[in-house]
């Protein structure tokens, strides 16, 4: 069954809960082990890449099947959907993989890394009546003065899991928070976040070195260097915070994670703030969520520096989404915000 990923209306969730029945029906395509998820997608770049649609196993280091990646996210605990925050396509995936989840009979809870923890109340304020609409979630929170994309992008998401009534999470710290530990260090952190970061002890030189070049190069070079290092500190942050939330809230059919890419890592994200008796509960499975480049042709070109192992277990390429050059604007809130700059500001503008 080939996957067809509209473009996001009001009958996206119901097209989408019939092709998952539909698919299941079906069986795998052995015919054609690399038909693409995609088809007719919403972003707009690079349509016609040979990758777009295509499934990567990473540690088979092959394309696969949908019936392939359903087995995996279906027989996991915790399920890692890592994202590029304004990529519509990646949304519309997401909600197909939460739909692959619940079609099974699992009822796993929904964390979402751009909610944080202090939005919790409101969204367990919900009255019953307006519990299945996705906008009373966006209004509850406020979504339209988060600085997060627009919400009609994070909708299906949204509906994929109130349809089937499952536990929303709002699994981040508030932005005030991470701010405050990038001025103080670790001590202005929770004591269960902090706990998780000095279990996991200091990154490897080589991992502090990659994480800095990638802080700096998402801020278009504009920072500097002694603000990295507290960016870091905030990614780490993060990372321990999603891990802390998707434990507490998981049900007995784990939990699933909205997050952007960097954080669904396994060599350094969310998976690595896991400790061992979390891990010995069921199997985490990370999915990303990849935008194609005309410039990159295959799967191993897009994680040149380490190769694919350990990062993820499964790629999903798409196209990319068309947005303005984000260095422009940046740049331009630098020079206003020159005395004093914005660090570990959140997760909209500088988030992995």
């Amino acid at each position: 069954m080939t996957f067809r990923a509209p473009s996001f209306s009001a009958a996206t969730a119901v097209v989408l809960l019939a092709a998952t029945a539909c698919a299941a029906r079906s069986g795998p395509r052995t015919d054609r082990p690399e038909t693409p998820l995609g088809s007719a997608w919403a972003s707009t770049q690079n349509r016609d890449h040979p990758l777009a649609g295509k499934i990567w196993d990473v540690r088979k280091k092959a394309f696969v099947g949908e019936q392939e990646l359903r087995a995996a996210v279906t027989s996991a605990r915790y399920v890692l959907l890592g994202e590029v925050h304004d990529n519509p396509d990646h949304h519309l995936l997401q909600a197909r993989v939460v739909r692959m989840v619940t079609g099974a009979g699992k009822r796993p809870a929904i964390a979402f890394e751009m909610l944080d923890e202090s939005q919790q109340p409101a969204i367990d304020a919900i009255p019953a009546g307006d519990s299945g609409n996705p906008d009373s979630v966006r209004d509850a929170v406020r979504w339209d003065e988060s600085g997060w994309p627009a919400f009609a992008l994070y909708r299906p998401i949204f509906q994929a899991a109130l349809d089937a009534h499952l536990p929303i999470v709002a699994a981040n710290l508030p932005r005030a928070r991470i701010r405050e530990a990038s001025r103080a260090g670790i001590t202005a952190l929770p004591a269960s976040v902090r706990e998780r970061i000095e279990r996991q002890g200091p990154l490897a030189p080589a991992v502090r070195a990659e994480l800095r070049t990638e802080m700096a190069e998402s801020h278009c070079g504009e920072l500097p260097d002694s603000m990295l290092d507290p960016l870091i500190l905030g990614q780490r942050a993060r990372d321990a915070q999603l891990a802390d939330a998707i434990t507490k809230a998981a049900t007995k059919d784990g939990a699933i994670l909205i997050t952007g890419a960097g954080h669904a890592r396994l060599d350094r994200g969310v998976a690595s703030y896991l400790s061992a008796q979390e891990l010995a509960k069921g199997p985490v499975v990370a999915i990303a969520f990849e935008e194609v480049s005309a410039q990159k042709q295959q799967p191993q070109d897009y994680y040149p520096a380490q190769g694919d192992p350990g990062r993820f277990d499964f790629v999903v390429f798409t196209p990319g989404a068309e947005r303005e050059d984000p260095c422009e604007k940046l740049r331009e809130q630098m020079q206003r915000m020159k005395k004093h700059p914005p660090v570990g500001e959140g997760d909209a503008g500088t988030q992995l």
